[in-house]
C-alpha cells in the first residue's frame, strides 16, 4: 500500500466522554465525533469503529480526491486534525468519506462509508414544539424512520421518543445489528433521540437499542415503524411508500356526503381468515367483488394494527401506525383499498386505543418507567392497571391519556389511516373503558355513567381531540364508538352541553350494543317464552335519537357462539333447522329496518352453523350444493343481498335515521289484540324526507297470522284511502329457503283505523317472518 498522509493527533477524549461513547449513553454523541473546526485553523475528525484496524479520511477537492490516516486512539475510535485550507469550504462542514478497513480482511484496501456524525439535525425545532404541545399532527413524518436527502446525501433519518433513556443506539442489518458506532443523539430537552445513516433505504430493518435508569438494555421496536417483519422478529422496516393512489373519484365523493343521511351496511372482516392465507394482493382480487355483489356499503377490517401474533385477540402490538406485515407490505395494503374503494366499497378500521400493546419488543416500559403508559398512583414510575378488563382477561396497563406526548402518539395514529392508507374511518373499540372513572383502581370504583359526573377527563379529550382532528383533516371520515354504557354524548359535537359535563364525544356512530343484547336475547327464547318479553325489541327505541346509532351482529357474538346463526340464535328455540334459520331471516329483515345503520361479521351472511375460528375462517362449504342443507345457507346469503340491494334503493331506511321524524311504531306490543297466536308481532313505519314510507312487520310467532290489521299513513293522490301497498320483501320467500306465505298482488288500505292511523290493510303475516310493504 502507498503511503498515506497521517493526520495529527487530535486533542483526547475525556475519559468520562469516551466511556459514555462506548457505552451507548451520551446524549450528543455528534458533540465528538464527525469533523469539528477547531481554533487553531486544523479541522478535527474522530470516528467510532469498533472492528476496524484503520480509518481514514477522504477528502475531494475538485478532480483529486486527498486521503488522510486517522490515528488509533485505541477502543475503536479514530481521530485526527487536518488544516482547514485541506478541506474544501464551506469551512468545518467537509463533504467527505471515512475509508474503514477492517480486521477480517473484508473490504479489501477499505469500505467507502459517508459519516453519519457529518450532518446536522434533520428535525425541525416546529416539530419538536407541537411535539412537546401535543399538537402535532402528522406526527409520522417527524418521529420513526424516514428516506430523505441530507447535503446530496440519501439515507434514513432515525427519530425515536424515549426521554427516560440514558442512551439510545439503532441497530440494523445494515450494521449487523450492533448500534456501538451509531448512537443517536438527543434533542435539547424533548426526550427525542435522532440519527441520520447515509446510505440506508427502504427495506433496511432496525430496532432501537435503548440503555435504561438502571443500565440495562433493551431492544425496541420502534412506535412509529410504517412497516414490520412477519410477526415474532421484533424488527420494524424502513419504508417509503411509492403508491400511486387511484381513489380520487371516491374521496370526492365522500367528502361532499353525509353519513348520517346517507345508506350505511357493514360486513365486518378479519382478513386474515376470510380466506386463509391469501395475500392483500390476493384480496384485492376477490374481496371488492363479493363485498360490491352482496351489497354492503363498506367493510370494517378488524383489528388493524401491528402485533407480533396472528391472533385477531392480540393486544400485544409493538405499533399503530403499521399494517399487518403477514399478508404483504403497506403498498399491497393501499392497493385494496384502493381497489375496494374503485368498487365503490368504503373501509373501516377497527382501532383500540383502549388496549395498551404490553409486549415486551413494544410500548411497555418502553425506556424504563411508564411512559405511554398511565402511572400508577402511588407509584409513578410504575403502570397503573385497568382493574375491570371483561373478555380482554387480566389486568393490563394503560395509556396515559393525559400526557400531551401520548395523546398526540395516539391522535396521529388515527389520522395516519385515514390520510396515508385512505381508510374511511375507524370504529373505536372499548370505549367504556376508556371513560371510566378516575382515580381509585379498586375493583368497582370504575364507571361510565357519565351522568353522575364521573369520567376519565384525559380519554375524553383524547375522544373529543381524535374526533376533531380526524373530522377537519379528512372530509367525510365516519368514526364510531363501541360503548356498552349510559355516556351522555358519545355522538354529540364536542362543543355539546351534556349532563356529564365534558361536552360531546364527537362520533357520528354508537354501536347499539343495548339493541344487540335484547334482540338476541328475544332469539334466544323460545316461542311460547318471547310473549312475555316484547319490550326486548322494543325498548332500543326509548333513546334512539339520543344518539346516532349502529346496530351490530359484529365477530365477538360469534366467536363465543352468542348467535349461531343457522338459526342457533337459541340453545331452546323450538323446532328444527328450517325453524331456526327461519328466526334468523326474520330477524335480519327487522334489523334493516330498525333505525339505525348495520353491521354484520362475516360468516353470518349465510348463517354459519359454528363459532368463528380465526384459523378457519368462514365455513364456506355451507354453500356448496354437495353440503346437505346447503340451500337453506344459499337462501340467507340471498336474502342479505336483497335487504342491502332493496336497503340501498330506499331513502326511507336511512335518510331520516337520526331524526325522530323518520320512525315511527304502528305494533309495539302495547295494542296488540288478545288472540295469543297474534303475540309477537312487530310493526314500524319509516319515512324519508319527502315523507314516502316503508312499513316493515315481523312476526315472531311459530304460526302463520291471517287479516293482521294495521294501520298505514293514507298516501298518494286524490281520493280515498289513496294507493295501494304491495309486498317488496318477504323473509319467507321460497327463494330464501321459506315457505312462500306471503301477500301476492297489492293490498287495498280499508276506511279502517287502526293503531292511530287513518286508513288499515290486512295483511297474512308468516311465522317467524319479516315483510317489508311500500305504497304501490
Amino acid at each position: 500500500m502507498p503511503d498515506v498522509p497521517r493526520a495529527d493527533a487530535a486533542p483526547p477524549l475525556s475519559a468520562a466522554d469516551r466511556e459514555r461513547l462506548l457505552a451507548g449513553t451520551h446524549d450528543d454523541p455528534h458533540a465528538h465525533l464527525g469533523p469539528h473546526a477547531l481554533p487553531d485553523g486544523t479541522v478535527r475528525f474522530r470516528a467510532l469503529r469498533p472492528r476496524a484496524v484503520s480509518v481514514g479520511v477522504l477528502v475531494r477537492d475538485g478532480a483529486q480526491e486527498l486521503r488522510t490516516e486517522l490515528l488509533d486512539e485505541g477502543g475503536g475510535f479514530f481521530a485526527g486534525t487536518v488544516p482547514e485550507a485541506a478541506v474544501p469550504p464551506p469551512p468545518g462542514v467537509p463533504a467527505y468519506e471515512l475509508l474503514v478497513r477492517y480486521g477480517d480482511g473484508s473490504g479489501g484496501d477499505g469500505v467507502r462509508v459517508v459519516d453519519p456524525y457529518g450532518f446536522p439535525s434533520a428535525l425541525g425545532e416546529l416539530d419538536l414544539r407541537l411535539f412537546a404541545e401535543g399538537r402535532h399532527e402528522t406526527l409520522w413524518r417527524a418521529l420513526g424512520a424516514r428516506t430523505m436527502t441530507q447535503r446530496g446525501v440519501s439515507g434514513t433519518r432515525f427519530t425515536v421518543w424515549a426521554p427516560n433513556a440514558r442512551g439510545v443506539r439503532v441497530t440494523g442489518d445494515f450494521n449487523r445489528w450492533d448500534g456501538t458506532a451509531y448512537p443517536m443523539r438527543a434533542l435539547g430537552t424533548s426526550g427525542v433521540w435522532e440519527l441520520f445513516v447515509p446510505g440506508v433505504g427502504d427495506g433496511a430493518r432496525y430496532t432501537f437499542e435503548v440503555v435504561r435508569e438502571d443500565d440495562s438494555r433493551v431492544l425496541r421496536a420502534d412506535p412509529m415503524a410504517r412497516a414490520a417483519e412477519t410477526p415474532d422478529t421484533g424488527a420494524s422496516v424502513v419504508h417509503t411508500s411509492g403508491y400511486r393512489w387511484r381513489d380520487g373519484d371516491w374521496l370526492d365523493r365522500r367528502a361532499a356526503g353525509n353519513p348520517l343521511a346517507a345508506p350505511l351496511s357493514v360486513y365486518e372482516i378479519h382478513l386474515p381468515s376470510w380466506r386463509p392465507g391469501a395475500t392483500y394482493r390476493e384480496l384485492a382480487a376477490e374481496l371488492p367483488a363479493y363485498v360490491r355483489d352482496m351489497g354492503f356499503t363498506h367493510v370494517e377490517l378488524m383489528p388493524w394494527d401491528e402485533h407480533p401474533c396472528g391472533s385477531a385477540r392480540a393486544r400485544r402490538r409493538t405499533g399503530l401506525f403499521t399494517p399487518p406485515a403477514r399478508l404483504g407490505d403497506p403498498d399491497d395494503f393501499r392497493h385494496l383499498v384502493d381497489t375496494l374503494h374503485r368498487a365503490g366499497v368504503g373501509v373501516l378500521l377497527g382501532w383500540a386505543p383502549g388496549h395498551f400493546p404490553d409486549d415486551e419488543r413494544g410500548l411497555a416500559h418502553f425506556d424504563g418507567p411508564a411512559l405511554y403508559e398511565r402511572p400508577a398512583p402511588d407509584q409513578p414510575s410504575q403502570p397503573g392497571q385497568h382493574s375491570q378488563q371483561g373478555q380482554h382477561g387480566p389486568e393490563r396497563p394503560e395509556f396515559d391519556y393525559g400526557r400531551p406526548a401520548v395523546r398526540n402518539y395516539l391522535v396521529a395514529a388515527a389520522v395516519h389511516w385515514c390520510e396515508e392508507f385512505h381508510v374511511d374511518g375507524l370504529r373505536v373499540d372499548d370505549v367504556a373503558t376508556m371513560l371510566r372513572t378516575e382515580g381509585s383502581c379498586e375493583p368497582g370504583a370504575r364507571t361510565a355513567d357519565s351522568r353522575a359526573g364521573q369520567g376519565n377527563r384525559d380519554a375524553v379529550a383524547l375522544l373529543q381531540q381524535m374526533n376533531a382532528t380526524l373530522h377537519r383533516r379528512c372530509p367525510g371520515v365516519i368514526t364510531a364508538a363501541v360503548d356498552s354504557a349510559s355516556w351522555d354524548g358519545v355522538t354529540r359535537a364536542t362543543d355539546h352541553e351534556g349532563e356529564s359535563g365534558f361536552g360531546g364525544l364527537g362520533f357520528d356512530f354508537k354501536w347499539n350494543t343495548d339493541w344487540t343484547h335484547d334482540t338476541l336475547g328475544y332469539l334466544r327464547l323460545a316461542p311460547a317464552e318471547r310473549a312475555r318479553c316484547d319490550g326486548l325489541l322494543t325498548r332500543a327505541m326509548a333513546r334512539g335519537y339520543a344518539e346516532s346509532f349502529l346496530l351490530p351482529v359484529p365477530h365477538h357474538e360469534a366467536a363465543h357462539g352468542t348467535v349461531r346463526t343457522n338459526g342457533r340464535t337459541s340453545a331452546t328455540a323450538e323446532g328444527g333447522p328450517s325453524s331456526r334459520l327461519a328466526d334468523l331471516r326474520a330477524v335480519l329483515g327487522f334489523m334493516w329496518a330498525h333505525p339505525g345503520k348495520q353491521l354484520l361479521a362475516m360468516g353470518q351472511e349465510f348463517a354459519q352453523e359454528t363459532a368463528w375460528s380465526e384459523e378457519l375462517g368462514p365455513d364456506w362449504r355451507l354453500l356448496e350444493p354437495s353440503t346437505p342443507g346447503s340451500d337453506g345457507h344459499r337462501g340467507v346469503r340471498d336474502l342479505v343481498r336483497d335487504l342491502n340491494s332493496r336497503y340501498v334503493r330506499t331513502p326511507s331506511l336511512w335518510q331520516l335515521d337520526a331524526d325522530p321524524a323518520g320512525f315511527r311504531w304502528v305494533e309495539d306490543g302495547g295494542s296488540r289484540p288478545a288472540d295469543a297466536d297474534a303475540r309477537g308481532v312487530f310493526a314500524l313505519l319509516r319515512f324519508d324526507a319527502s315523507g314516502a314510507p316503508l312499513l316493515a312487520v315481523s312476526n315472531f310467532s311459530p304460526v302463520t297470522v291471517r287479516s293482521y290489521r294495521l294501520g298505514v299513513p293514507r298516501t298518494g293522490f286524490g281520493t280515498g284511502t289513496g294507493t295501494g301497498w304491495r309486498e317488496v320483501l318477504n323473509t319467507d320467500d321460497a327463494r330464501y329457503g321459506g315457505s312462500g306465505t306471503g301477500n301476492p298482488g297489492v293490498l287495498v288500505p280499508s276506511e279502517h283505523p287502526a293503531h292511530g292511523l287513518p286508513v288499515s290493510v290486512t295483511p297474512v303475516l308468516p311465522a317467524r317472518a319479516t315483510l317489508w310493504l311500500r305504497p304501490d
